[in-house]
């Protein structure tokens, strides 16, 4: 019987940046932001990387998705290999298997375009054939919205309404791997509580396969059959999700999880 591959899987994936001297002829220092990463998301699966701020979790992320180029290592999606150097027109295979939700909705949805351009735009850019308004109705209502909100602009809805509507933009195209870089943590507990069951819910629905980057333990307790612990751009720890909350092998976890404050979110 032939292993099952993975999804998505990064493989000794580094990312380093360079810093540019403060003196002339100074000699120019580099940081490592991610170093000897190695990562594996199966079809289905809901993994959650968490870790303290600088840890190197959103620069996974960029380097899954093809934002940016790893200093060395690779990644692959669905089989094929991610080469984020390559022209956007090349890449959209792999913009079509992924959508992302980033941590602040408003910042990530132009304020001149409507919620029903905004939605659609993956439509249209990834040449994706059918109905495009009539598939912008129907993600708005999957996601607690009402479809004729379609000619209204964002600055005319919630923070959370907001995060609603870049979530729809995301998984407008069907995409079966749901990317999200601190999607909730930009809103309130109860607005929180709501986006967290819509997200649990387009997972069994869409059949997606989520990847999430969060702060907040609950979160991730309450989405992720997987987790991974990191720290100084290492990954330091990961295995099912109560394993490691419950039972931590590494220091640095059990430290993480004693600071960091837990938002407990309804289970169904």
């Amino acid at each position: 019987m032939s292993e099952v591959q993975p999804l998505m899987s990064g493989r000794g994936l580094g990312r380093r940046f360079r810093q540019g001297g403060t003196r002339l002829l100074e000699a120019r220092r580099w940081t490592t932001a991610l170093d000897d990463a190695d990562i594996d998301v199966f079809e289905g699966s809901a993994v959650g990387i968490i870790g303290e701020s600088g840890s190197g979790k959103s620069t996974l992320v960029r380097l899954l998705l093809g934002l940016d180029a790893p200093t060395s290592g690779s990644v692959t999606v669905a089989g094929r290999a991610v080469d984020a150097r390559a022209s956007a027109r090349s890449l959209h295979w792999l913009r079509r298997e992924t959508g992302i939700v980033f941590q602040d909705p408003y910042a990530s949805l132009d304020p001149r375009m409507s919620v029903g351009r905004i939605i659609g735009e993956p439509l249209w850019a990834l040449g994706i054939p059918g109905d495009r308004r009539a598939r912008v109705r129907d993600v708005l209502q999957s996601v607690g919205l009402e479809a004729a909100m379609t000619d209204r602009y964002p600055h005319e809805f919630s923070g959370g309404q907001r995060q609603r509507i870049a979530l729809a933009r995301a998984i407008v195209h069907r995409p079966r791997i749901l990317v999200g870089d601190e999607p909730l943590s930009a809103l309130d507990v109860t607005v929180r509580a709501q986006i967290l069951d819509v997200l649990r819910e387009l997972r069994a629905k869409e059949n997606l396969t989520l990847v999430m980057v969060s702060h907040d333990i609950g979160v991730v307790q309450n989405l992720c059959d997987e987790v991974v612990v990191m720290k100084d751009g290492r990954i330091v720890e990961e295995g099912p999700t109560e394993k490691v909350l419950l039972a931590p092998q590494v220091g640095y976890t059990r430290r993480l999880l004693a600071s960091i404050p837990v938002i407990e979110a309804p289970r169904n």
